[in-house]
């Protein structure tokens, strides 16, 4: 069963409807404001992976026009942590811990992120859950991979 069954079933009613992708991206920005600033787009969202754009425009790109590295960590935490909700038991709760990236190519086009996990069988207590994100780019180039750590724990009663 997973965490956020409102965030799954929001997901799945926006994202048959015309312009429905762009509507449940806006309304996961409007809870998280700071996503608002790479203007995403959800293409997937389900129990153990998630896929957000983005697309190359001036509000990300750095002094060399390509898409900036942080608006990569960002894309890739948003993927990561809206997987992670909808992937984990209704009795746990989630926050990233932390992230590791390679930059491994300039990020000359739009992007996609594709967040996935395998998920554990026994989700115990407190655990380390690593969310593998790749970023690639239109020519499905990898150019950038991250790990976010998340601290998966039960809910207090």
């Amino acid at each position: 069963m997973a965490r956020s069954p409102a965030l799954l079933q929001m997901w799945q009613r926006c994202s048959r409807l015309p312009a429905g992708n762009w509507l449940f991206s806006w309304l996961v920005c409007l809870k998280a404001p700071y996503f608002g600033s790479i203007s995403p787009r959800f293409d997937v969202l389900e129990p153990g992976k998630a896929q957000v754009s983005i697309k190359k425009r001036r509000k990300v790109q750095n002094h060399i026009g390509t898409v900036h590295a942080i608006a990569m960590c960002n894309m890739a935490e948003l993927a990561a942590g809206t997987m992670t909700d909808v992937t984990i038991p209704v009795t746990h709760r989630w926050i990233p811990k932390g992230m590791t990236v390679e930059y491994l190519k300039k990020a000359e086009t739009h992007l996609r992120a594709v967040a996935t996990v395998t998920a554990p069988a026994d989700w115990g207590t407190g655990m380390d859950l690593p969310v593998k994100v790749e970023v690639l780019d239109s020519n499905e180039q990898l150019v950038l991979l991250a790990t976010v750590t998340m601290w998966v724990s039960a809910k207090k009663s």
